[in-house]
């Protein structure tokens, strides 16, 4: 898969989420401060990865996903650990 298109995906999972245009969402957006995300939909966005990307991201890694590159950081970590025949769900 494509860097970009990585980039795209969680993109688009968290403006699904967070209810916003994913144009509104920039790189560097903090989900708490700039898009309001609170703890049960921090999860969500972490699930979603999770579901997209058919990986596993502990949960303690969740503080560290508070901006969009942060999220798409730690998704191309497990997906680089991920086994390279397994593709993304659409």
């Amino acid at each position: 898969m494509l860097e970009q298109n990585i980039d795209n995906e969680v993109k688009e999972l968290i403006a699904a989420i967070v209810q916003k245009d994913p144009s509104e969402i920039t790189p560097e957006s903090r989900f708490v401060e700039d898009l309001g995300v609170d703890s049960m939909m921090a999860l969500e966005i972490l699930s979603a990865v999770e579901r997209k990307f058919r990986i596993l991201i502990p949960e303690d890694k969740l503080p560290q996903m508070r901006t969009l590159n942060a999220t798409i950081q730690i998704t191309k970590e497990y997906l680089a650990q991920r086994a390279p025949e397994v593709s993304p769900q659409h």
